[in-house]
C-alpha cells in the first residue's frame, strides 16, 4: 500500500519529509530561543539582585568593620535562596571575597573580570566562573561620596539557563511523533479510497464503463451538451436535441451557428460557470447549468445541462407572489393601529397597501366615525351616504382623485353604496366597460380613466357589525387588472385595518367623554373676590384625561381657599372620582374647617368610598390621591397650608427671592394612620403663590428637583401678573406635551387696606352695646356705607348682646369693607347659636331671625381662640331694612 511507484505511498514519503523538516526546524529555533530568552532573562535578574543588594541599608558598614564576613555571608545566602540566583559573592575593591556559597573559595580572589565594577560602573557578562560558565553582574558597593569600597556579584550558570530551555523539546517531540501517525493514517486511508474509487479497472475495464455512461445519457430526461472550449458542440444527448431543436449535423459546429435564442448561444458559449440561469428555447423556460469540463485535469471546454422548467416556473411565480401577499399582510399588522387616531390608522392603511398591491388607495369613512361615534343613516339627506375622504396614498401632484377632507356623498346607484350598506366588496376589473360606478359624478370618473385609472377594488370596513366606511384601491400604473384573488387578499388586509379603525373609534369616544366630564367637572371660570389675583391653566396628558384637579373658593371673613389635587389613573373612573372630591371640598369648605382637618375629614371620606366600592367590585380604589389645601387671609396677610401626600407650593415674595415653605407632607387620601399637620405662613403683598400637581415638574427626561429648579428660575427672573406667570411656567417647563395631567394654580396676593377694617374690644356688660353700635355708626359714615348702618347697627346689636349673655370673654368686634360688609363678632366660648322660629308668646329667640333676614349669609367659624359669629350684607341693600319690622314676619 506504501510502494514508492503508488500514488499514497509518494503522498506519505513527501509528507513525512515535510513533517520531519518542520519538527527539527521547530525543535531548533525553540531551543535557540529558548536558551535567548533564559540568557536575557538570567542577565536581568543577576544585576537587579546585585543592585539591590549593593545598595542596601548597612552594606558599606558591614564592608568597613573587622569581620565583613561574619556578618555578610548570613545576608548573602539568605538573598541567594531567595531569588533563585546561584551565588551572591561580595567581595573587597581588589576582588578578595568576603562571601560564596562554597565557604572554602572566601578569602581568595575572584575568578573573572572585576576592575570595570570597582572603577564605579556595574556590568554584565558571561564568563566561566568556579562552579563553571555562568552569567555574572558585578555592582560596586560606593560610599555617599562616591568611592567604591566594595563588589557585589550575582551569577546564574549557564548550565540551569539551557535546562529552562530544554524542557520543552519533550512537548515537541512528542507533537512530532504524534504527526507523524497521522500522516501515515491519512495517507493509508487516501490509498484505500482510490482503489475503493477505481475498484482496480484496467484500460479495457475503463473503456466499457465509458461506453455504459454514453447509453444512459441517452435515457435520461435532461439535456446533457459538452462544448469545447473553441465554442464549438462535442456532444448533445438526444433530451437536449428535442430541447433545443438541434440540427442532425449539431456536434462540431459553434453553438452561435444552432439557431438558438441569442442570450441561450451566449450563454453556452461563454465558458463561464452559471447554475439554474433561465433562458428562453421557443416556447419553453429552460434551466441552464454550466460547469468547466477541466477541473480534475480534463479537456478544457464547459458541460451544460439543460431542465425544462416552463411549468415550475408559472408555479414558482405564483407562490412568489402569495409569498408576497403573506408578507404584506405581516407588515400590515405590524404598521396599521400604531396609534389610537382615527385619520392615522387610515392613513396607515393606503400606505401599506401602495405600492405593492395598488397604485393608488383611497379611504372613506363616515363622517360620524371620525368623532367616535357609530354612523347612521342622515334623515335630512335621505338615501344619500355622507362619507369623508379621510386618506389617499400612491397618487401624484397631478391626481384626479378627491383630496383628504373632502366630503362626499354615494348616491343609491353607486355600488359603493350598495356595498356601505350590504358590507359586500366591489369588483371591477375594467373601469372603461362599467358605467355604474361613472354616474355619481360623470366628470371625475373621466378625469381618473384619463389619467390612467382602469381597474378598482372597493372593501367595506365592516367591524362588529358596523361599516365604517369603504377602502377603494385602485390600478393605474400596474397594466395587469385585479382578479377575484387580488379581492380576497383585499377583504382580508381591510378587515385587519377595519378593527384597528374601530378601536380607533371607540377610543375617540370614550376619550371625547372623559374630557367633556372633566371639562364640565372643573371650574369653568374663577369666582370673583378680592383676597388674590388668581390664574390657572389644565394640560390632559398625551396618554388621556386623568384626574388632576383645582379650585378656588371663597370663604367668609374675604379670605380665599385655594385646592390643587390629584387622583391616581387616567380615564373616565379618574375624571368621575375628581369630580366627587372636588364637590367634597367644596362641601367641607361651607363649614369653614382649618387645612388640617379640613383634609382628615376628605381622608375618612376617601376611606370610606373605598370600602364600599371594594365590596361590590365595581370601581377602582381611590387610595393615593393627593391634595392640597390653603385658605389665604388678606386682613392678616396670611396663608394656612396642609397637604396629603401632595407637592408643595413655591412661594416668590415680591423681593425676587424664591423659597419652599416647610410643609408636612402628610400621606395621601385613604392611608389614614397618621393626623395632618397645618402651617401658617406670613405672606407679604404682591407675593406669588404657585400651586401644581407633580405632572408640571416632573417628566420621563426629568426628575422632580430638577424640574422645581427650573421653576426657581423663572420665577426668579420674572415678576409679572399672575397670568403671565402662568404662560411663563408653561413655556419653560413643558417644551413636549407632557405625559401627565398638569394643574397649575398662581395667586398673586392682595391686602385689606387697613383703613377699611374696624376693630373694637366689648366689656362684658349689656351696657357695652351701645357703645359699640355708635362707634360702628360712625366708622360706617367714614366709609361712606350710610345706607347700610340701620342692618349694621341691628345685626352687631343682636352678634354683640348673644357674645355678652352666651360666651365667654374676650368679646370682639370686626367689620372689613370689601365687595360686601363683613361683620365679625368674636368671643372664646365654643358654642355656637341656632336659629329658630320663636313663638308669638316667646319673649326671646328672635335676634338671629333678625341677622338672617338682614345678611346675604352668616355663619360661625371656629378658631384656636373660641368662634367667630360672621355675617356678610350686600353693599347698596339699604332698601330691605323695612322688612325687619314687619310685624307679622317678626312674631309679634
Amino acid at each position: 500500500m506504501f510502494g514508492v511507484r503508488t500514488v499514497a505511498g509518494q503522498v506519505f514519503l513527501l509528507q513525512l519529509a515535510i513533517v520531519v523538516l518542520l519538527v527539527t526546524a521547530a525543535a531548533v529555533s525553540l531551543v535557540l530561543q529558548g536558551r535567548r530568552a533564559g540568557t536575557q532573562d538570567a542577565r536581568t535578574r543577576s544585576f537587579s539582585v546585585a543592585e539591590t543588594f549593593a545598595n542596601s541599608p548597612g552594606i558599606v558598614a558591614a564592608l568597613e568593620s573587622p569581620d565583613p564576613t561574619a556578618v555578610l555571608q548570613p545576608l548573602a545566602e539568605e538573598t541567594r535562596k531567595s531569588t533563585g540566583v546561584e551565588y551572591v559573592v561580595v567581595s573587597d575593591r581588589n576582588g578578595f571575597r568576603y562571601t560564596h556559597p562554597d565557604p572554602s573559595l572566601i578569602g581568595k580572589h575572584i575568578i573573572g573580570p572585576y576592575k570595570e565594577a570597582a572603577e564605579g560602573r556595574g556590568f554584565t557578562r558571561t564568563f566561566t566562573g568556579s562552579r563553571g560558565p555562568a552569567v555574572n553582574s558585578v555592582v560596586p558597593v560606593q560610599r555617599p561620596d562616591g568611592t567604591v569600597v566594595g563588589l557585589v556579584s550575582v551569577g546564574i550558570t549557564v548550565e540551569n539557563v539551557n535546562a529552562l530551555a530544554n524542557r520543552d523539546v519533550p512537548v515537541l517531540l512528542g507533537a512530532a511523533s504524534a504527526a507523524l501517525v497521522l500522516t501515515a493514517g491519512g495517507a493509508a486511508l487516501v490509498s484505500r479510497r482510490l482503489r475503493r474509487q477505481t475498484r482496480g479497472l484496467g484500460p479495457a475495464e475503463m473503456t466499457r464503463l465509458y461506453e455504459h455512461h454514453d447509453a444512459v445519457l441517452h435515457s435520461v430526461r435532461e439535456g446533457v451538451l459538452i462544448i469545447g472550449s473553441d465554442g464549438r458542440l462535442v456532444l448533445a444527448n438526444d433530451e437536449a436535441c428535442r430541447l433545443l431543436a438541434l440540427p442532425p449535423d449539431a456536434e462540431g459546429r459553434p453553438v452561435a451557428d444552432l439557431g438558438l435564442d441569442a442570450a441561450t448561444a451566449d450563454l453556452l458559449a461563454s465558458g463561464r460557470a452559471a447554475s439554474d440561469e433561465v433562458r428562453a428555447a421557443g416556447d419553453r423556460l429552460l434551466a441552464v447549468n454550466l460547469r468547466p469540463t477541466d477541473a480534475r485535469g480534463g479537456p478544457a471546454g464547459t458541460v451544460a445541462t439543460l431542465r425544462d422548467t416552463t411549468e415550475l416556473t408559472a408555479l414558482a411565480g405564483r407562490a412568489e407572489e402569495v409569498r408576497e401577499r403573506l408578507l404584506l399582510l405581516y407588515e400590515a399588522s405590524a404598521r396599521i393601529g400604531t396609534t389610537l387616531d382615527v385619520t392615522h390608522t387610515a392613513e396607515e392603511l393606503a400606505e401599506v397597501a401602495t405600492p405593492r398591491f395598488a397604485d393608488v388607495v383611497t379611504v372613506d369613512l363616515a363622517a360620524p366615525v371620525l368623532g367616535g361615534e357609530d354612523p347612521e343613516p342622515d334623515a335630512e339627506s335621505g338615501p344619500v351616504i355622507d362619507m369623508r375622504r379621510t386618506a389617499i396614498a400612491g397618487a401624484g401632484a397631478d391626481h384626479p382623485f378627491h383630496p383628504a377632507g373632502r366630503d362626499m356623498g354615494f348616491a343609491p346607484a353607486d355600488p359603493r353604496a350598495e356595498g356601505m350598506s350590504s358590507g359586500r366588496s366591489l369588483l371591477v376589473p375594467d373601469l372603461t366597460t362599467t358605467h355604474a360606478w361613472r354616474e355619481q359624478d360623470p366628470e371625475q370618473a373621466a378625469r381618473i380613466l384619463a389619467y390612467g385609472g382602469h381597474s378598482l377594488i372597493c372593501v367595506p370596513l365592516h367591524a362588529r357589525g358596523v361599516v365604517l366606511g369603504m377602502a377603494n384601491f385602485w390600478r393605474v400604473r400596474n397594466p395587469v387588472p385585479f382578479d377575484d384573488d387580488d379581492l380576497s387578499f383585499a377583504e382580508e388586509l381591510v378587515a385587519r385595518a377595519a378593527v384597528c379603525v374601530d378601536n380607533a373609534r371607540r377610543y375617540t369616544r370614550e376619550h371625547g367623554l372623559a374630557v367633556t366630564l372633566q371639562r364640565s367637572l372643573l371650574p369653568g371660570a374663577l369666582p370673583e373676590q378680592s383676597a388674590l389675583e388668581v390664574a390657572s391653566r389644565y394640560l390632559p396628558a398625551r396618554a388621556g384625561v386623568g384626574g388632576d384637579w383645582f379650585d378656588v373658593i371663597p370663604l367668609p371673613g374675604a379670605r380665599v381657599a385655594l385646592v390643587v389635587g390629584d387622583v391616581v389613573g387616567h380615564g373616565l373612573h379618574a375624571a368621575a372620582t375628581m369630580g366627587r372630591l372636588r364637590t367634597a371640598v367644596h362641601n367641607f369648605a361651607g363649614l369653614d374647617l382649618p387645612p388640617d382637618e379640613l383634609l382628615a375629614r376628605m381622608d375618612e371620606l376617601v376611606s370610606r368610598i373605598d370600602q364600599a366600592e371594594s365590596a361590590d367590585g365595581s370601581a377602582t380604589a381611590v387610595t393615593g390621591a393627593t391634595c392640597l389645601y390653603a385658605i389665604y387671609d388678606p386682613a392678616a396677610g396670611t396663608c394656612a397650608v396642609a397637604r396629603a401626600g401632595h407637592p408643595g407650593p413655591v412661594l416668590a415674595p415680591p423681593d425676587g427671592s424664591v423659597e419652599i415653605p416647610e410643609i408636612p407632607a402628610g400621606l395621601p387620601l385613604g392611608l389614614g394612620g397618621l393626623l395632618f399637620e397645618s402651617v401658617e405662613l406670613r405672606v407679604p403683598e404682591g407675593s406669588r403663590l404657585v400651586l401644581f400637581t407633580d405632572g408640571l415638574v416632573e417628566t420621563r427626561e426629568r426628575d422632580f428637583d430638577a424640574g422645581l429648579a427650573v421653576m426657581h428660575q423663572v420665577l426668579a427672573r420674572t415678576d409679572g401678573s399672575a397670568e403671565q406667570t402662568c404662560a411663563d411656567l408653561l413655556a419653560a417647563m413643558l417644551v413636549t406635551p407632557p405625559v401627565d395631567d398638569v394643574a397649575l394654580l398662581v395667586a398673586t396676593t392682595r391686602m385689606l387696606d387697613p383703613g377699611r377694617v374696624g376693630e373694637w374690644d366689648v366689656a362684658s356688660d349689656p351696657a357695652a352695646v351701645s357703645v359699640v353700635r355708635k362707634e360702628v355708626g360712625r366708622w360706617l359714615t367714614d366709609q361712606g356705607l350710610d345706607e347700610e348702618a340701620f342692618a349694621t347697627e341691628l345685626i352687631l346689636s343682636e352678634l354683640v348682646t348673644n357674645a355678652i349673655r352666651y360666651g365667654v370673654p374676650p368679646v370682639r368686634v370686626r367689620l372689613l369693607h370689601d365687595r360686601t360688609l363683613i361683620c365679625e363678632v368674636s368671643d372664646a366660648g365654643r358654642s355656637a347659636p341656632h336659629l329658630r322660629y320663636a313663638a308669638t308668646t316667646d319673649e326671646g329667640g328672635r335676634g338671629l331671625y333678625l341677622v338672617a333676614q338682614y345678611a346675604e349669609r352668616w355663619g360661625t367659624r371656629y378658631t384656636a381662640d373660641g368662634k367667630v359669629i360672621w355675617s356678610e350684607q350686600r353693599i347698596g341693600a339699604g332698601e330691605h331694612t323695612a322688612f325687619a319690622w314687619d310685624p307679622e314676619l317678626l312674631g309679634l
